[in-house]
């Protein structure tokens, strides 16, 4: 007999051993060792992400209420990442959205699933009536879980138990200012303090800055600014001999024309730019006290009893990640790359100069909160401008 022979004849009570195990294994329903070594080394978060997208796909759709900036994000990039997930939006401003979903909760319609927007509807609204989730147990992947490629190396919220807005937009204002390049040699301001230069005095116009807007992100930036504060604040309105209108429009025709050198709190101004007006605003970090941080457009909320749970969180990790921050600066920037990410680790070059961070420069954090607490400063404000003449 050849020793290949015998070889076969010794091993065959122990191919009779292990085929009787591989039997039994089969029959408990067991599988084999390779395939559960490959199963094993699977992340955690890998299959459980492949299961809430199959999931996702399953429920068929997400419904989403945003601002209209965010409707070709969703519609075009995400859409094309999961087509098995059709994207329902429901666009308008803050308000609007709100008023539209408190009415339809208010009939037993529980419609939306995330709210995209701003930042001060859903502390307002939704976080006061209690009807948002926390965001949190929906982040997955680990690039989204990971806060170390956020601003400050973490994960910002607005809301007071920082659970349930999250924040994914911080775009740097210098005290809504914009100028007429004509007339202002930007180089020249190197302080907030130097608009009180008697040399400008009668060439400032304002927006009413009693009426909610974005001067009243600048009001409380120049409030809460330790070096600028109530004093600052008092002066600006009580010593610049400074215009008001109601019209943005009709600010804008005059700073333009070079009736005025200064604009406050002005709207569309990256529009004006684009246009051809000889119009600009202040970078951040190029004047010594810094700019003011908030999400202008650029917070994600959560809704109770959302219909599409899964969805909801193929969502919320595709626009958190990487590749949904991107998606959104490229859609971003078709008008005029008005927003910054939070996101540190992702390129920047799509945001314009007047909304990028700069590394290294001051920035004051907007607490939402603080919107609440308008009534002092603009207490300040009126009896300022009645000092001046200007009262109301």
């Amino acid at each position: 007999m050849t020793s290949l022979n015998k070889r076969i004849l010794l091993s065959e009570p122990t191919r009779f051993i292990i085929a009787f195990l591989c039997t039994l294994l089969f029959c408990l329903g067991v599988s084999s060792p390779n395939t559960s070594i490959a199963a094993d080394s699977r992340p955690a978060w890998q299959a459980e992400w492949e299961k809430t997208v199959k999931a996702a796909e399953e429920e068929g759709t997400v419904v989403i209420y945003m601002t209209n900036a965010f409707e070709p994000v969703f519609r075009e990039a995400f859409q094309k990442k999961y087509p098995k997930i059709k994207v329902t939006t429901v666009t308008g401003r803050g308000p609007e959205l709100s008023q539209r979903i408190m009415s339809e909760r208010r009939g037993g319609k529980y419609i939306a699933d995330l709210y995209v927007s701003g930042n001060i509807t859903p502390l307002t609204v939704f976080h006061r009536a209690k009807i948002l989730e926390p965001v949190e147990p929906l982040l997955l992947l680990p690039e989204v879980v990971d806060p170390s490629g956020w601003y400050e190396g973490k994960h910002h919220y607005d809301d007071p138990e920082n659970r349930y807005i999250f924040v994914f937009e911080g775009t740097p204002r210098s005290g809504e200012i914009t100028f007429n390049t004509k007339i202002v040699n930007p180089s020249e301001i190197k302080s907030y303090w130097d608009l009180l230069n008697p040399k400008w005095k009668g060439k400032i116009i304002s927006v009413d800055p009693l009426v909610s807007g974005p001067i009243s992100a600048a009001q409380i930036f120049f409030y809460k600014q330790p070096d600028l504060g109530p004093e600052f604040l008092r002066r600006f309105h009580a010593d610049t001999d400074m215009a008001i209108v109601r019209s943005n429009e009709q600010l804008l025709d005059w700073l333009s024309a070079g009736k005025y050198s200064f604009g406050i709190g002005a709207r569309q101004v990256d529009t004006a730019m684009v246009q051809g007006l000889p119009l600009n605003q202040f970078l951040p970090g190029s004047l010594k006290e810094g700019s003011s941080v908030t999400a202008y457009n650029g917070t994600l909320s959560f809704f109770n009893r959302a219909p599409h749970p899964h969805a909801a969180r193929v969502a919320v990790n595709w626009l958190l990640s990487r590749e949904g921050q991107t998606a959104w600066l490229d859609s971003n920037q078709k008008t005029g790359g008005l927003y910054d990410s939070l996101r540190e680790d992702i390129s920047k070059e799509k945001v314009s100069d007047q909304a990028r961070r700069v590394k290294g420069a001051k920035f004051l954090w907007l607490k939402p909160e603080w919107i609440e607490d308008l009534d002092p400063i603009r207490d300040i404000i009126k009896k300022s401008l009645a000092s001046a003449g200007k009262g109301r």
